[in-house]
Formats: C-alpha cells, structure tokens, sequence
C-alpha cells in the first residue's frame, strides 16, 4: 500500500512536497474510508482527491511520480550509457535549472514489509540513492550510494541485512551505468531481496498522466470470458448507463495503407510474433463492441455499436477493466483529471467501488479533478482533500484541507468557491 511520496525541483514543484495518504485521528467513515496496514498501528486512505486551479501544479505531481516510476522500471534497461533521463528541473530558478530532482517514496509490498526509498537524479546522471527496508517493524538500511563530484566515482555502502556475497556485489556495482538505478540493475542480475520492491514500485503503481487513460484492451479482455463479461456487466449496470448485455466481436480487418481510417467502431489490434524472415506479416484483429438495449415498448433487444454510446459511457466501458484490475490486484492507482468526460454522479461511483467493502485487497486511488461535488463530508474525510496552490515565484504547493482546520460540520464545497481554502483561479477582466 502507497503511505507516502516526496519531490523537489521537478517541473512547477521547486521546494520538497510531501503528498501522504496517513489517515489522522479522524473517526468518521473509519471502516469504509480507510485501510489497516499489516503493520501495527499504520491506518492508510483509500481514496484521495487534489483540487487546484489550472496550470497549479496538479498534473505536475502526477507527472513526477511516473518518471520516478519509469526510472525503477527502465533505467537499467531502456537508456544506454550517456543518454538522458526523463528528469527535468524547476527551470525558472537559474539556480535550481542546474541541480538534480529528488524523489522519495514510502510503501508497504506485497511481502508485508514497509520500504523508504529514495534517488536523486539529473538528466544526465543519477547522483544519490538508498533503501530502507523495515521487517517486522525494525529499520534496515540496505544500501546506498552517492556520486561524488570530486573524483567523478559512486561511493557504496552496504548494510549487514543485505543479503549478497561480495562477489555478487561487485557484479552489481559494476553493471550499475551512471545513468541508471542500482534497484533496478540488481533486479535485472536476479537479486530476490529486492524484489518485492522493485515489483510493488513497477506493477502496483499506476500513475494515468494527463494524455494517458487506462488500457481499453483490459475492458476487451474481460468481455472474451463469461466470468470477465459478468464483472463488466455487474459494474455498468451499478453505474446505470442503461446498457444490458455487451457483445465482443472479433474479425480481421481489410488490409489498409497506414493511417487509413478504420470501419465505424472497430479498435485495431497488431500482434506481433516472431515470424520467419520473408513471411507475409498477419491479418489484423478488430475488435467490435456491441452494447444492447431494451426497447422500451416490448422486451426486444436493439444492438448499438459502442461508438454511437456516449462520451461517457465509452470512457466508462475503458475504466471498467483497469478498474477492476486494480480493485482485484490491491494496487494504487493515481488520476489526473478523473471527471474528464464523466457525470458527477459517475465519478461518484467510481470513488466509492474504492470505499466499498467489496475492496478487501486494500487498492487505493488518489485523483485530482474540478468537480466541486466531491467536497462532500458524506463522501470523504477531511484528511482526503488536498489543494495545489502556486506561490509569487509560480512554484507549486500541496497542503491538506486540515491545515485550515474545517469543522466536522462545515460546508466545504461552498467554502472552497468562496476561496477560503484557496487553490482557485484568480480571473481578471478582459480589456481592463
């Protein structure tokens, strides 16, 4: 489970901020709204929300998280020695346009143990990285190591708990390029201690950028086996979209000159394989979504292609797989933007599938929006809404909604339009 993520000097955000989904004393909606950690006395969030005025900071958040993310999944492995790294600095500080970015993480894995970790990178060179790792409760520090500018050289140091020969170590260290995660490269020569890490990190993080959505094949997926299309249909009837039934279509495609347009409602699928030199590439896939509807007049079904559904309803048919995915999975899924597209009430919905007893995997998802609604103390707790707010050097700051310390009472929604928590738009008038 996510408890804790930290960043400094990465795009809009110049001082470290420090996002935390740590429930506070708050006993409201405990059972439904927050998680108890294996670990003793550690009550996580399950749902967050982030609220800012545009160009806040807000994706910027986001945004820093995936390239921390990227950089323990392909550091060792997608970037060759010399290239640079997906790290850029808050560049309107002369100052801080020439220093490194800091990301910091604290998580509970799949094999129950809490790790912090931490890496501080440029564009050209990682320069600091360490783990902690706490088994039953006690700290471990396993490793570390720092670039040091004088003699151009990475210091390492390993804790006794580290479990490798020295031999094994050196390989590591060796194999470790300048521009890549030693997390990462240990991962790549089989080390199995640091697994559960690496794998919480790359596969139970799911951080949807602006621009990125969740897989729509996951929706496609679920709709080939009786069981799939029974959780898909068991999630749209509860979000009342007015659909009964869908149908999968599966059929190959004509061939077609690149950027040809498909037929209405078709989704393009290539797969490759490894074919011998010389063989004919294969016939494309498409897959055609048939959603029925009753007639209101008699108990006929009328097919609808899903193209011809609302903007809603498609966005909604995508969630649904990466949706249901990561209820099942327990993972941490962030959002930029959740109510792009959706009904207020649909949103609604789609956050409390995460406070429902049916999430007994402990998923979590933290999401920013506009949507106002939200702001409901039936809904949420206090310590589940957060703001980002640019000071007067237009750098970005994430605070909760308890640093103003509302009443258990207060009408939040109103409160925030009325800019008593801040985080809104300041709107001048056009022509003077």
């Amino acid at each position: 489970m996510f408890i804790e993520f930290s960043v400094a000097n990465f795009r809009s955000i110049l001082t470290r901020q420090t996002l935390s989904m740590v429930a506070s004393p708050d006993k409201s909606h405990l059972q439904r709204n927050v998680s108890i950690s294996k670990e003793e006395d550690l009550r996580l969030l399950r749902t967050m929300v982030i609220y800012g005025a545009n160009a806040s900071g807000k994706s910027n958040l986001l945004r820093a998280l995936e390239a921390f993310r990227q950089l323990v999944q392909n550091s060792a492995v997608a970037y060759q020695e010399g290239q640079r790294l997906p790290v850029t600095p808050f560049l309107l500080s002369q100052r801080t346009a020439e220093q490194p970015s800091e990301f910091e993480i604290i998580f509970v894995a799949d094999d129950g143990v809490r790790y912090h970790y931490c890496c501080v990178a440029s564009p050209e060179r990682v320069l600091k990285e360490w783990l902690v790792a706490y088994p039953k409760g006690r700290a471990q520090r396993w490793f570390e190591r720092e670039h040091v500018a004088e003699t151009g050289k990475q210091r390492w140091w390993f804790g006794p708990n580290f479990k490798a020969e020295r031999a094994e170590r050196k390989v590591w260290q060796d194999f470790t390029r300048n521009n890549a995660l030693f997390l990462s490269t240990a991962i790549q020569l089989n080390n199995a201690q640091l697994r559960p890490a690496f794998t919480w990190i790359t596969q139970k993080l799911i951080v949807l950028v602006p621009g990125v959505d969740l897989n729509p094949f996951l929706s496609l997926e679920l709709l080939r086996e009786d069981k799939g299309r029974n959780q898909i249909m068991d999630f749209m009837r509860a979000a009342d979209v007015g659909i009964d039934r869908l149908e999968l279509r599966e059929e190959e495609l004509p061939s077609l000159p690149p950027g040809s347009p498909l037929p209405p409602g078709a989704m393009r699928v290539h797969f490759e394989v490894n074919l011998p030199q010389g063989t004919p590439p294969p016939a494309q896939k498409g897959f055609r979504v048939i959603a029925w509807h009753k007639r209101t007049d008699s108990s006929e079904e009328v097919p609808l292609d899903m193209s011809d559904e609302s903007e809603g309803t498609k966005k909604l048919f995508e969630f649904t797989g990466g949706w249901l995915r990561a209820l099942e999975w327990g993972a941490t899924l962030f959002v930029d933007e959740l109510d792009r597209s959706l009904h207020p009430h649909m949103t609604r919905f789609l956050v409390k599938l995460f406070q429902s007893p049916s999430n007994d995997k402990n998923a979590q998802l933290v999401f920013t929006t506009h949507d106002t609604t939200l702001l409901d103390l039936d809904l949420l707790r206090r310590d589940q809404i957060w703001f980002v707010e640019k000071d007067d050097k237009r750098s970005s700051h994430l605070y909760s909604i308890l640093d103003y310390s509302p009443r258990s009472d207060e009408a939040l929604e109103r409160g925030y339009l009325k800019g008593r928590y801040g985080a809104i738009p300041f709107i001048g008038s056009l022509g003077g």
